[in-house]
């Protein structure tokens, strides 16, 4: 089965806490704190492996988290990071945040590496909180909590050529005829429900990557039919051939459903069509196809190459494929029909996330949240009062006393921040 959507979610490893520690080593008197920091919390990576062609592996698992740091030791010793939890994705594979959109990866070439998770880093021990003022502080903190998102894995195809044409005009027969791919081929439309890839081998020991794509319908640029599904996948490809029913077996005009299909390519991006486009006119042995192949030339108003051929008898498959390979040697493998632009960079003020916010739940109690303030406190160590009154410290410095104030907040009142409650004193 070939998968190229779907949806999975990640979670970074969290970072190690830090402790807190002191030294007590003989002959070492007033030895001073020694607590080490956590390790780093585990990334989650993905890496592209040539060897892969779906997203199988991830049908059937939807969940991937990667491992904790280890937390710190005495004499200062620090915790062990955690290894990068790397996971293969076949070239070709866009990697999308599923809430903001945001395009996290776009992987290609082989080995290629991604950062989809940024594990969280370890908490510092009390080592780190040393100070003239505090020579022996009993503060630690906890790991910072790893990266964790909902994920859209999507596969488009890297092939060197792909045939698109109306269903049914035969191009998984020429895919077939051509390689050792064996697609389901039946003489009813969308027998091709994905794209099948196939390794042709010309007789002058040339080879590409041909892809027979589903078959298009007009009004697939807006997701009709296989739509979108079809469409992502012809934009990695080199060169387009064009499958066309020369012979008219299901009563449509081959001109017309050449203007159609191309119609629908410049829809979905235009610079599909500033690729180069060979014209196979299938189906030759059959009656008609002559005339209509003549009365086609007639009405084609710019110069496409077109190469009559019939997957029955095999007529005219060998010079096609001479003529693709032929095109395809004139194209560096990093073609790109989009003429390059001077590179800008362009700087946009982005406001500064709100470092809390506070609503009121129906008991009357206030609620802090925000991601700021969530890490904040999920790296605090509560069991020790000096972690406890540096959070208090922090919170203060944050604005979040007269926020609270200004809400109309009182001595006595709850306020909750996560899964903590606390009491708000004046």
């Amino acid at each position: 089965m070939f998968v190229d959507q779907v949806k999975v979610y990640v979670k970074a490893g969290d970072g190690g806490n830090g402790i807190v520690a002191f030294r007590r080593e003989i002959y070492v008197p007033m030895g001073g704190p020694a607590g080490g920091d956590g390790g780093d919390g585990g990334d989650i990576v993905f890496e592209v492996d040539e060897g892969l062609n779906t997203l199988m592996d991830f049908r059937y698992q939807r969940h991937f988290k990667a491992k904790r740091g280890e937390n710190g030791m005495g004499k200062g010793m620090h915790g062990k990071n955690a290894e990068p939890l790397v996971l293969s994705v076949p070239p070709g594979t866009t990697v999308r945040d599923v809430n903001t959109g945001e395009v996290l990866a776009d992987l290609i070439e082989h080995k290629q590496q991604a950062v989809i998770a940024k594990g969280g880093r370890g908490g510092r021990g009390n080592i780190r909180f040393a100070s003239p003022r505090n020579p022996a502080p009993e503060i630690a903190e906890n790991g910072e909590p790893g990266v964790e998102r909902d994920i859209q894995i999507e596969l488009k195809l890297i092939a060197d050529v792909g045939l698109v044409g109306f269903p049914s005009v035969g191009k998984s027969t020429l895919l077939s005829t051509v390689s050792a791919a064996r697609p389901k081929t039946a003489d009813y439309h969308f027998t091709t429900l994905h794209p099948n890839l196939g390794v042709v081998d010309t007789a002058d020991q040339r080879s590409f990557v041909l892809a027979d794509l589903p078959g298009l319908i007009e009004g697939a640029h807006e997701g009709i039919g296989l739509g979108h599904q079809f469409l992502r996948h012809v934009e990695r490809t080199r060169v387009i051939l064009h499958v066309l029913d020369m012979a008219s077996t299901e009563g449509r005009d081959p001109y017309e459903d050449f203007l159609t299909i191309n119609k629908e390519l410049e829809q979905y991006d235009p610079t599909l069509l500033e690729r180069p486009m060979i014209i196979v006119a299938n189906k030759m042995d059959l009656p008609e196809a002559e005339e209509q192949l003549a009365f086609f030339k007639e009405q084609l108003e710019e110069d496409y190459p077109i190469f009559p051929i019939s997957t029955v008898t095999k007529d005219g498959i060998r010079d096609l494929l001479f003529a693709v390979a032929n095109k395809l040697d004139e194209i560096p493998k990093n073609y790109k029909p989009v003429e390059e632009h001077e590179e800008r960079v362009v700087y946009r003020f982005e406001k500064e996330e709100k470092a809390f916010s506070i609503t009121r739940d129906p008991d009357g109690a206030y609620v802090l949240y925000g991601e700021k303030i969530e890490k904040l406190f999920k790296m605090t160590d509560f069991s020790r009062d000096e972690s406890v009154q540096r959070f208090s410290r922090q919170l203060r410095g944050m604005g979040v006393d007269n926020a609270l104030r200004e809400r109309g907040a009182k001595d006595g009142d709850t306020v909750r921040l996560l899964d903590y409650e606390f009491e708000f004193m004046e």
